[in-house]
C-alpha cells in the first residue's frame, strides 16, 4: 500500500512558532483551498460549504440539516416536538470547530465575506443548541466562546466596510457588536465583566480609530444616537458615543455643531 511520506512538503513550507501562517492553493480539482500550517503538519480545507469538502446526510452542514429538521416540525405544528440529542450537539461542536479554524485563516487572508459567513454561522449553531439541545451541559459548552464570535464577526464587517471606504458602516458594525455583547452578558447575569472584556476592549479599540474618520456632518446623527442611548439607559453605549462625538470635534473644531 502506498503511504507517500510528508517530510518534504512540510520542509517546503516550515512551520513558524507564533505565527499563523496561511495560503491559498489550488486544487487537484481547479477549485480554491485554504492550507494552514500547524506544528504537526498542513490542514487544508474547502473555502465554501463545509470545511473538509463533505455533505452530511445531504446537506452543505449538519447545521442545515438540523435546521431543516426544526423547520419540518414547526410546519408540522406545535405538537411536533424538537431537540438535540447529546451525539447531535457533539457533532456539531465538532463541526463548529472546522468553521473556527477555517474562520482563523479567512482572517489572515482578509476575506472579511468569508469571516462574516462563518462566524454568523456558528453563532447560529450556539443558538440552536442553546435553545433546544436535551440536556443542560449541551445548552452552555460553547456560551463562553460566543463573545469571541461575536468579536471576529464585528471586527469583520468592520473590515470590510472601511475597504469599501463605508467608515459609517464600519462603525455601525462595531456599535452592533458592542450591543451584542453587552446584550450576551447581561443575559448570562455578569453585566461587570462587559468592562473588562478583551473583545469589548479591542472592538473600541477599532472605533476609537475609526472615529476622526467620520465626516464632520455625521456629528448630528452621533449625537441623536447619544439621546437615544441616554434615554434607553445603555450608558456604556453613551459614554462610547460621547467619546466619539469629543474626538471628532477635536478633528474639526472650527466645524463642530453647537451643543
Amino acid at each position: 500500500m502506498d503511504r507517500p511520506d510528508l517530510t518534504r512538503l512540510l520542509e517546503q513550507w516550515p512551520y513558524e512558532p507564533g505565527k499563523i501562517s496561511v495560503r491559498l492553493i489550488e486544487g487537484e480539482d481547479g477549485e480554491p483551498r485554504i492550507q494552514m500550517r500547524l506544528d504537526l503538519g498542513i490542514l487544508q480545507m474547502h473555502v465554501d460549504g463545509r470545511p473538509d469538502g463533505s455533505r452530511p446526510r445531504g446537506f452543505d452542514s449538519l447545521l442545515e440539516y438540523h435546521e431543516a429538521r426544526l423547520d419540518d416540525a414547526r410546519r408540522e405544528g406545535p405538537s411536533t416536538e424538537f431537540s438535540l440529542s447529546s451525539d447531535d450537539c457533539r457533532e456539531l461542536r465538532e463541526e463548529a470547530a472546522q468553521y473556527y479554524r477555517r474562520y482563523t485563516a479567512l482572517w489572515i487572508l482578509e476575506d472579511f465575506e468569508g469571516v462574516v459567513r462563518d462566524t454568523s454561522r456558528n453563532l447560529r449553531a450556539m443558538d440552536l443548541m442553546r435553545e433546544f439541545a436535551e440536556n443542560e451541559p449541551d445548552r452552555t459548552e460553547l456560551e463562553p466562546f460566543r463573545p469571541y464570535v461575536v468579536m471576529m464577526r464585528a471586527r469583520a464587517l468592520a473590515s470590510q466596510a472601511f475597504k469599501d471606504k463605508e467608515v459609517k458602516a464600519a462603525v455601525q458594525a462595531l456599535d452592533d457588536g458592542l450591543a451584542a455583547l453587552q446584550e450576551h452578558f447581561q443575559s448570562i447575569g455578569q453585566e461587570a465583566a462587559f468592562e473588562s472584556a478583551s473583545e469589548v476592549q479591542l472592538l473600541r479599540s477599532m472605533r476609537d480609530a475609526l472615529a476622526p474618520r467620520l465626516p464632520v456632518s455625521q456629528s448630528t446623527e452621533l449625537r441623536r444616537r447619544l439621546d437615544q442611548a441616554v434615554k434607553n439607559e445603555n450608558y456604556e453605549l453613551a459614554a462610547i458615543l460621547r467619546d466619539e462625538l469629543r474626538a471628532l470635534e477635536e478633528q474639526s473644531p472650527g466645524k463642530a455643531e453647537p451643543r
